[in-house]
């Protein structure tokens, strides 16, 4: 078949539209937002509903556009394949320094402007309209294809694993499109969220030398912890999603970190950080690896003992691909045919480190798929934008990737 070619202003206009839509992670904009897609979704003929959870309060966007068996028998000799395209629509909320309005969806001669273009509307605008574009030009695919536009990526995927307990995820590949400059993301690490108490000795600062700083402990162990990488790596390339960062630190008098006497010596330093782990590795051998860094940093201060825990909250399931699937290989070709080089493909950093909805689909139904979607430079900051070339051309991307998976 030939590709059509996409009508790039009007898919501009319509990232412009979605942009404009305040959809706030858990407020009414998400209902705004998923409604508007529901109703776009059946304007150009698809099976489209607004599937509600968490008590009716949030709701999810689900569309089908049903494949129809027919072709050549050269066509017969490629078996077609359902894909579903998964994308969430609420957004981080507006942080100082923006220079723009983040709602006006401004398109210049580069890029297209606003809260969550990058993290993930251009992602979630780029398959509908590489859907409506195949759709307007006649052609039918032999196999389903599904768009799901959820809510609460930003809470640990809950609108995608909504969908899942629902039993409306079924399909033999999936597209996560979070932002990944359009290149192919085969792995991505799995999250948790450590905290780290320290409990030394007070001494009035006149005395410290009989102290135990707190802080003092802190400042030897953050170094170690950000520079450690945990056991049980598969590969080089499973190595390759390990990271470990503290995010805070407070340290103080007491349990109840007074802060008005600064001249005395800090008894107790709370930490708090973020662990990053590839398929393969466990929840417990990473919670020992900090452990044992933590001991063995604490060791030459007499007296300091520590309190670690897992923080419990909702996290994203790590996720994996080998290069060799069909769906990779097919994303492979469309890039190359349309940019006329090799598109990055494998682990790579910094979307390797990132949670994703990629992750629930692949854990709970062992779904093959993919993470590639414009954005990602200019992800989640202060006058967020993704570049126009890269949108445009993962549209062509996913075209070429419906034909071929589903055709």
């Amino acid at each position: 078949m030939q590709i059509p070619e996409i009508n790039q202003e009007r898919c501009l206009e319509f990232l412009s539209k979605l942009v404009q839509i305040k959809s706030y992670s858990q407020t009414n904009g998400e209902l705004e937002a998923t409604g508007y897609m529901a109703e776009e979704m059946k304007k150009i003929g698809l099976e489209s509903e607004l599937i509600a959870f968490d008590g009716g309060k949030r709701q999810n966007a689900f569309g089908v556009w049903r494949g129809k068996e027919r072709g050549s028998a050269a066509q017969a000799l490629r078996t077609p394949k359902t894909l579903l395209f998964n994308g969430h629509l609420d957004t981080n909320p507006v942080s100082e320094g923006w220079t723009i309005d983040p709602w006006e969806g401004k398109i210049d001669e580069n890029f297209i402007y606003g809260i969550g273009v990058s993290n993930m509307k251009s992602g979630c605008a780029a398959y509908f309209c590489a859907v409506k574009t195949l759709m307007a030009a006649g052609w039918t695919p032999r196999a389903d294809v599904i768009l799901t536009y959820v809510v609460g990526e930003l809470q640990g995927g809950v609108g995608t694993l909504a969908l899942i307990e629902q039993g409306k995820v079924k399909a033999d590949y999936f597209i996560n499109c979070e932002p990944s400059d359009i290149k192919a993301v085969t792995m991505h690490a799995e999250a948790l969220t450590f905290e780290i108490t320290l409990k030394g000795i007070t001494r009035h600062m006149s005395a410290r030398e009989e102290a135990q700083d707190a802080i003092m402990a802190a400042c030897r162990l953050i170094p170690e912890l950000n520079d450690l990488k945990f056991r049980g790596a598969k590969s080089k390339e499973h190595e390759k999603c390990n990271r470990c960062q503290v995010g805070i630190v407070h340290g103080a008098l007491g349990k109840d970190l007074a802060e008005w006497r600064p001249a005395q010596v800090a008894d107790v330093c709370k930490l708090a950080g973020s662990a990053r782990y590839a398929p393969g590795q466990t929840q417990e051998g990473v919670m020992e690896d900090i452990r044992t860094v933590i001991e063995k940093c604490l060791g030459s201060f007499s007296g300091m003992t520590f309190e670690l825990k897992q923080r419990s909250e909702p996290t994203m399931p790590a996720f994996e691909v080998s290069r060799e699937s069909r769906l990779v290989k097919s994303l492979n070709d469309a890039y190359q045919i349309i940019r006329g080089e090799e598109q990055p493909t494998g682990v790579l950093a910094p979307t390797c480190f990132y949670g994703s909805d990629a992750g629930h689909l692949y854990k709970s139904l062992g779904m093959e798929g993919i993470v590639c979607g414009p954005g990602g430079k200019y992800n989640t900051r202060p006058d967020e934008a993704v570049d126009i070339p890269d949108y445009l051309d993962c549209i062509r991307m996913f075209m070429r990737v419906i034909v071929d998976i589903c055709g």
